[in-house]
């Protein structure tokens, strides 16, 4: 399978052999859309996530819920994407929303990666263009389970649980968006932005790897990854394997549907 980061010129190698994939999204309210059809990459079908890859959103099941795989496939089919393409997926915020892409495609098997910097780290022209490409054969497969983690999984302290928000929103200074601050006891925080340098690329795998091992991750127990709604969760995943420590989990649901159950949250670092 194709690694998880790709670089610019690895896409430039494999510029006819790969689909570009543009996840822009903005907790902020903002169109993704819009942003794409100001400027996107050259051949980029825009995938849209709260439509593609993701659920109806309810109190009971997250923000962000999996989609059904028969409408993750459509969608997929839809943007030209089939069976055996190598997609390759890209944002404006170091990969931390496409990541959900490349996840779900991964998960069931499919060739994906992300482009490392994506839109920050790109040095050439953008286009308006949107390619219109046939419908492709995208055939529907379910979640595997031993990649997805349930609520109790993240509380039976047989594994390590990692909160990939941002420290504030973990120790329970401010919430902006779910019912309760604060995070699932026992989770260590691992803010996904962190992976980054300023220009969005991912830190070298060596820094990775001490980040990971400095919350206690170092490839002997099973990880569990979540975040406000599990999409950012995603990029810790992948931040995970690009630096060679295992697959992991998500929880999809993540704070989004804990914080609306009676169950404790911890506040503090």
């Amino acid at each position: 399978m194709i690694k998880p980061v790709v670089d610019l010129d690895w896409l430039r190698s494999h510029a006819g052999d790969v689909i570009l994939a543009d996840v822009r999204w903005y907790l902020d309210g903002r169109s993704g859309r819009a942003a794409y059809e100001k400027g996107h990459l050259p051949a980029a079908v825009f995938i849209d996530l709260d439509t593609c890859l993701a659920g109806p959103a309810s109190p009971a099941e997250g923000r962000h819920p999996l989609p059904d795989p028969e409408v993750f496939a459509a969608a997929m089919s839809a943007a030209g994407i089939g069976d055996a393409d190598i997609v390759v997926a890209y944002d404006d915020a170091g990969g931390v929303i496409a990541a959900r892409l490349v996840w779900l495609l991964r998960a069931i098997g499919r060739e994906a990666a992300l482009l490392d910097g994506g839109l920050l780290a790109y040095d050439g022209e953008l286009t308006t263009e949107a390619p219109a490409p046939p419908r492709a054969a995208f055939t529907p497969r379910e979640w595997p389970p031993e990649r997805l983690a349930s609520l109790t999984d993240t509380v039976d302290g047989a594994r390590v649980v990692l909160d990939a928000r941002d420290a504030s929103r973990f120790r329970g200074d401010a919430e902006p968006i779910d019912p309760r601050p604060g995070h699932i006891p026992g989770a260590r925080n691992l803010p996904c932005r962190d992976n980054l340098v300023a220009d969005g690329r991912f830190l070298p795998v060596d820094r990775l790897r001490e980040r990971f091992a400095g919350v206690g991750v170092d490839g002997s127990a099973e990880v569990i990854s979540y975040c406000g709604s599990g999409v950012t969760a995603c990029h810790n995943l992948i931040a995970m394997e690009h630096a060679g420590l295992g697959a992991g989990r998500l929880y999809p649901g993540s704070w989004s549907q804990y914080s609306h159950t009676d169950r404790p949250a911890a506040t503090g670092g």
